[in-house]
């Protein structure tokens, strides 16, 4: 591109500093001049091609075709401001002059014509040296970056000042290689970012291209493709078009590209094509019936011609960004009279009489708002020839043959004001006006399009604003959707394919959420909150325990509180029947403190209700583990005292020396309050948190340490309980009368039983191990209760009066008790025999009634030793 761009200029100069046929050849180039006394060129592109032969063996004469209404629009607008001036008073005592040469559109012509306006018109022969003081002191033009660019590495040889109002190449803003070009218009870096940002404003990111192969549209495209990339726009494809229209293979490729798009999935199409491409291209998408979302480029954004094409409103919605319109007073009215200043003389205008419009047709035919970029360019040049002139209010007495370069100085300088707007070349030479949104709406009557400013694209703030409403063509009015991959809700992230754009839709993953659309990546949570999948946002998780309103909770204190209730129920027999048999009989004070000991065990199932604390954890296994062992250590002297007082008399006299109620009761709770202790201080229950991931809840729980003090805590009462268990399994053949042994084995087998089932649950960690602790505390007492208690509430309130008549019955037998150490001593008189078969069937002991049932042979013997 490089090479191109240097060689260009070269042969150009090489021609005008050749003399003899080449000199003679130029003659002739412009086609419309008025005389001045400063002159201005324009460039302007009248003919849309050059019809010759695709390859060139030799010098030809360029033959160019078809009048181009909108570049012949855009040269008069130049025409009319420069009369508009000199019949002003801004210049006194100066006339513009210009000279207007055909590029038709081709850049070599496009040389050729500069060329000709560093000499002179066509009548004189051309100056083949370099010049110093050319004729034309500034050139406006020329309409297509493929030209300009050409023309301005010529024109910077002599740096006579090049203002385009169309060009919108990036590379013409290098001040290196094109030092004399402005414009007044932004370049095309910020057109791409202005596309860019349209199609990021109504999430279309997977869109086609089609392109010119000239500089215009290379250059162009390159922009586009960056910044598209920078915003994750994805090009379904990129296709390029002949810049030459005389190009044999143009049809073609226009139905190469056309099928292109219709297999495309992609539903928005850029296009950075000349106008005359551009119908080409509709008349095609017209044929097959083609319905795309097309976003045009500054070069045909504004196009009358195809918006009036016959099938243009089948053709799907059209938008484009196009440079800042205005006003341009007195043009409309000079378009409708088309009358030159004398001496001026204008063969493309001629030539468009010839065509038989009417001088009101050029009024319909073309936008002429789009003309205010020629109306800036003229009078930015005359503001400098203002000051380079030092022209007061009646004269300019400045040199008018100056050399352009200075010219060039004073432009770069100029700072005015025109319609509430501010307008001067930047450091690129290039006008910051931003670009106009336009919308081609449908007008159903006429089958045509108008255009409509729907929003404003500002260069400073790199953003889209859409101002008016915009209509679809679509039935239900909605914007198009032009993805590749469908849009990823919040609570899901994109997952990238192979193409930028395109993406699966995965699910946030718990502890993740994303609360906007297409997030590459799910979010963290903060701390102490959290997320399940797919959530849009993190919150703190519920804290689960046992609430005292809970199910759970209420059917605890149920039994809790009925466990309670029995204890007092048996408090107050207790005390009503104190000294009494049935009282003796049930143990005495004993009973008091095995109800103590109930009354902490049920006390610590209560602490399982609420939030737990680490006094709270500690406070409730204590309770369980000093309560029951009490209750164990008295249900021990209970099944000792019946083991011991049915020994033979020798064995039990040794016995007897063991027994003893309070040291056994201590000494039983003692043991189990120091392993308390050192569970304590060495392995201490504390709370904890469980949590799932895949949950919102945090089961907030005790933790009893490593398990080991629990452990040891258990198996002390269970093996008080198993030697409580085998006392009364060893004495189960006493009397029946005296007999407490199977309330003592049924009450320690349902706690032996009830434990040994709650062991595999703590092992395994199993989340209602703690409700199925409480429920085994509750049953052990119960079976406590049931077992020791009742039968005894049985006997005081049932069985009262025939107690008493057995009392009274078995005075006879002279039965003493010796109830210090509860353990009873049998005295009969010689020969005492009760009942039938030769057996004594029961003795009172004072604490009970005892059926003995022991033979008559055995008793006499005994009876013998005055002891039992």
């Amino acid at each position: 591109m490089f090479l191109q761009d240097f060689y260009r200029p070269l042969i150009g100069f090489l021609i005008l500093a050749g003399s003899g046929s080449a000199c003679e050849y130029s003659q002739g180039i412009c086609g419309a001049w008025a005389d001045g006394d400063i002159r201005i060129g324009v460039l302007s592109s009248c003919h849309s091609k050059v019809q010759r032969l695709y390859v060139r063996e030799r010098p030809e004469k360029y033959n160019c075709t078809e009048l181009n209404l909108i570049s012949l629009v855009r040269t008069l607008a130049v025409v009319h401001t420069i009369e508009t001036i000199n019949n002003s008073s801004f210049l006194p005592g100066v006339r513009l002059g210009y000279y207007i040469c055909d590029t038709c559109s081709d850049a070599s012509k496009a040389i050729q014509s500069t060329e000709q306006l560093l000499a002179v018109n066509g009548t004189l022969s051309v100056q083949c040296e370099v010049l110093e003081r050319p004729n034309v002191k500034a050139i406006i033009g020329a309409r297509f970056s493929e030209d300009s660019l050409a023309v301005a590495r010529l024109l910077s040889l002599y740096m006579v000042p090049q203002i385009s109002t169309t060009s919108s190449a990036q590379t013409l803003s290098d001040r290196v290689r094109y030092p004399a070009f402005l414009r007044t218009i932004p370049s095309d870096v910020h057109q791409t970012k202005a596309l860019v940002n349209f199609m990021k404003h109504f999430h279309w990111d997977w869109v086609g291209v089609v392109y010119g192969d000239d500089d215009y549209g290379k250059n162009a495209l390159q922009s586009f493709l960056a910044d598209s990339e920078a915003a994750d726009i994805c090009h379904a494809f990129q296709e390029v078009l002949p810049h030459y229209l005389a190009h044999n293979e143009i049809d073609k490729r226009i139905q190469e590209v056309a099928e292109t798009i219709r297999l495309s999935e992609a539903k928005v199409v850029v296009l950075i094509l000349k106008e005359e491409l551009v119908s080409k291209l509709f008349k095609e998408m017209i044929r097959q019936n083609i319905s795309r979302t097309w976003i045009a480029s500054d070069a045909w954004s504004m196009s009358r011609n195809i918006s009036q094409m016959e099938g243009i409103n089948q053709v799907g919605d059209i938008f484009g960004f196009t440079f800042i319109t205005g006003p341009n007073p007195g043009f409309k009215e000079f378009l409708q009279q088309l009358t030159l200043s004398p001496g001026s003389v204008n063969l493309y205008l001629e030539e468009y009489k010839q065509l038989g419009k009417d001088n009101g047709f050029l009024t319909e035919a073309v936008d002429i708002s789009m003309t205010y970029g020629e109306r800036l360019a003229v009078w930015s040049i005359a503001r400098a020839l203002k000051h380079l002139l030092n022209c007061s209010e009646t004269d300019c007495p400045g040199e008018r043959d100056f050399p352009p370069w200075k010219l060039l100085k004073e432009l770069k300088q100029i700072n005015f004001t025109m319609d509430n707007q501010t307008f001067y070349f930047n450091a690129s030479g290039n006008f910051m006006n931003g670009y106009d949104l336009i919308n081609w709406q449908p007008q159903e009557a006429s089958g045509q399009r108008r255009f409509v400013v729907v929003g404003n694209y500002n260069l400073t703030k790199t953003e889209v604003h859409i101002k008016a409403p915009i209509i679809w063509s679509n039935p239900s009015n909605t914007v198009p959707v032009s993805m590749c991959s469908a849009i990823c809700p919040p609570g899901t992230a994109k997952k990238l394919l192979k193409t930028s754009c395109c993406h699966n839709c995965t699910q946030c993953l718990e502890g993740t959420y994303s609360n906007e659309t297409n997030l590459p990546n799910c979010l963290p949570c903060e701390d102490n909150t959290w997320s399940l999948k797919g959530w849009t946002s993190c919150k703190p998780k519920d804290e689960d325990y046992w609430k005292w309103d809970g199910s759970h909770a209420i059917v605890i204190l149920t039994f809790t509180a009925t466990g309670y209730l029995l204890l007092l129920f048996t408090l107050i027999i207790f005390l009503v029947f104190y000294g009494k048999p049935v009282m003796k009989q049930a143990g005495g004070t004993l009973c008091f403190v095995m109800m103590v000991g109930l009354a902490l065990s049920y006390t610590s199932v209560i602490l399982f209700i609420g939030k737990p604390n680490v006094h709270i954890c500690r406070g409730r296994q204590i309770l369980y583990a000093l309560g029951f062992s009490l209750t164990v250590s008295c249900i021990l002297v209970k099944a000792l005292r019946t083991f011991v007082s049915f020994l033979p008399p020798h064995r039990q006299r040794q016995a007897k020396r063991f027994y003893k109620p309070p040291v056994i009761i201590t000494c039983g709770t003692l043991i189990q309050v120091l392993i308390c202790i050192l569970w304590l201080i060495f392995d201490s229950p504390a709370v904890e948190g469980f949590q799932s991931d895949q949950s919102m809840i945090i089961t907030i729980q005790c933790n009893e340490g490593s398990g080991i003090g629990f452990g040891i805590m258990l198996c002390y009462i269970a093996l008080l309980a198993f030697v409580c268990f085998l006392m009364a399994f060893k004495g189960r053949k006493v009397p029946q009368a005296f007999n407490e042994t199977g309330h003592i084995i049924l009450s320690m087998l349902i706690n032996l039983f009830v434990w040994v089932c709650f062991t595999p649950v703590y092992l395994a960690k199993v989340n209602e191990r703690y409700s199925i602790q409480a429920a085994a505390i509750l049953v052990s007492c119960y079976g406590v209760i049931f077992c020791h208690f009742a039968p005894k509430w049985y006997m005081a309130l049932c069985k009262k009066k025939e107690q008493l008549t057995r009392e009274a019955y078995f005075s006879r037998a002279n039965i003493h008790i010796d109830s210090d150490d509860l353990i009873p001593e049998i005295t009969l008189e010689p020969g005492f025999i009760m009942g039938s078969q030769n057996t004594i069937n029961s003795v009172d002991t004072g604490l009970g009634s005892i059926n003995l049932e022991f033979p008559y042979r055995t008793l006499r013997k005994r009876t013998r030793s005055k002891s039992i």
